[in-house]
């Protein structure tokens, strides 16, 4: 046997795992299981730390299971194509509006001097629609009305119970809650 063959035939299981990883995750997308996607991105991070597919996917997986923290490594890998820059832009934005609401919340920073860009994903709308309080008391919630659906509303609060505060937002549908997004 040479040695090129032995060891393609040695690793060959090793490349087919890898390969299995991305397609597996990307089954996991297709289905809706984001969390898993970006759980098991997460623990392949290193071996794909190139690869702007493998990180976009994972970055996707990763904010449609608002694991938004996760974002900050693929911001900064995504670079090298013109999908890959469009991609961290827009997970640039959702990270920053995320950080900057949670720090209103908690420490009431004023917002409304803030001109930002802003994305179709549901914690952009609601840094967008606090934002248009403009200077206000805090309070315990907020509500927001959708501007674009009038049976869809939003509850924007945080849950002290522990430290770091979660910032939680609920989304509702004629008045029965569709969904629950905690952010820390």
């Amino acid at each position: 046997m040479k040695p090129t063959l032995y060891f393609i035939l040695l690793f060959s299981p090793a490349l087919l795992f890898g390969a299995n990883v991305k397609q597996r995750m990307f089954d996991l997308y297709e289905n809706e299981r984001y969390e898993d996607v970006c759980n098991l991105g997460f623990h392949n991070f290193g071996r794909y730390i190139k690869d702007e597919d493998f990180l976009s996917l994972y970055a996707f997986g990763c904010l449609k299971s608002d694991f938004i923290d996760r974002l900050s490594l693929p911001i900064s890998l995504l670079k090298y194509s013109r999908e890959a820059r469009a991609n961290s832009a827009y997970f640039s934005v959702i990270l920053m509006q995320k950080k900057l609401l949670y720090h209103a919340l908690v420490d009431n920073y004023p917002l409304q001097k803030y001109k930002v860009p802003t994305t179709d994903y549901i914690l952009s709308k609601i840094f967008d629609y606090y934002v248009a309080l403009g200077k206000h008391n805090p309070r315990n919630f907020y509500l927001f009305n959708d501007e674009n659906n009038k049976k869809l509303s939003y509850k924007l609060y945080l849950v002290k119970d522990e430290v770091p505060y979660k910032m939680v937002i609920e989304e509702y549908y004629d008045d029965t809650l569709v969904k629950k997004h905690t952010y820390w």
